[in-house]
């Protein structure tokens, strides 16, 4: 059956998450070994990151993080000013949150300096702000596909954060027909229930829709179960899972629409 919409999600499928976290840490870290020049920003990373997964999994709101899908350095720099009652228990958690992990880091070289573990915090939230990064491939794509299909984009994560990422690369939006954050349903992906909701928009049915995203155990795991055709991005060249298996497997967002075209 022929494409009617083509379903996006956005972390790391059309935005650069990854490299702009990496980005953030990178100019942290070199503010940090301004101050301490015996820090090597590499390990200072490495430091904030493990302390920052072991703070994140402590806190009574991870299983509600898990079910938006809210990643631990997201919550470095996020505010989470959302309406829900969780959300608002993540925006008191935050800035402690960011201080704890930097200092912890600190600590790892022997530096204790809560002031200043906070101060880094607060520059890192700066430094991933200023450093969104879009993949070169990705305005040219949705070009390509925007007169011929409809745009919806599925999103895992909090409003606030979803859309700060969205306001710092404005030329994205007017792409979509259709943009849906988990954060404002109530579930995120894998879970069935938000692929349906999805469908009430979307020209035709599942059977019509494709799905588009890196994720093989949120995008391709969530859309298989309402029986929708699915493309994993696969640009890290990852092995296979034998238990979630895409319909399509591609490594860049530059085959997409020659593989739509075939179906």
């Amino acid at each position: 059956m022929a494409i009617k919409t083509v379903i996006f999600d956005l972390d790391d499928t059309l935005l650069w998450d990854k490299k702009s976290i990496a980005d953030a840490f990178a100019k942290t870290c070199v503010q940090a070994a301004q101050k301490y020049p015996q820090i090597d920003g590499a390990k200072l990373e490495d430091y904030v990151r493990s302390a920052a997964r072991t703070l994140y999994e402590g806190y009574e709101t991870y299983d509600y993080t898990v079910q938006i899908g809210i990643n631990p350095f997201e919550g470095l720099w996020g505010h989470f000013d959302d309406p829900t009652e969780d959300f608002q228990k993540m925006k008191a958690i935050v800035p402690t949150y960011r201080s704890d992990a930097w200092t912890a880091g600190l600590k790892e070289y022997g530096i204790d300096d809560k002031d200043f573990g906070h101060e880094l915090g607060e520059k890192f939230v700066e430094n991933r702000i200023a450093s969104p990064c879009v993949y070169d491939e990705t305005y040219a794509v949705l070009d390509s596909l925007k007169e011929d299909y409809q745009l919806i984009l599925l999103t895992n994560g909090a409003p606030s954060l979803q859309n700060k990422k969205l306001e710092i690369t404005p030329e994205l939006v007017p792409y979509f027909d259709k943009i849906i954050i988990s954060g404002d349903f109530g579930i995120g992906k894998p879970d069935a229930s938000i692929f349906e909701h999805v469908l009430t928009f979307a020209d035709g049915n599942a059977e019509e829709c494709l799905m588009v995203g890196d994720n093989l155990m949120t995008d391709i795991l969530g859309s298989s179960r309402v029986n929708m055709r699915n493309v994993w991005i696969n640009r890290e060249d990852k092995a296979p899972n034998d238990v979630v298996v895409p319909t399509y497997e591609i490594d860049t967002l530059t085959k997409l629409k020659p593989l739509i075209d075939s179906l």
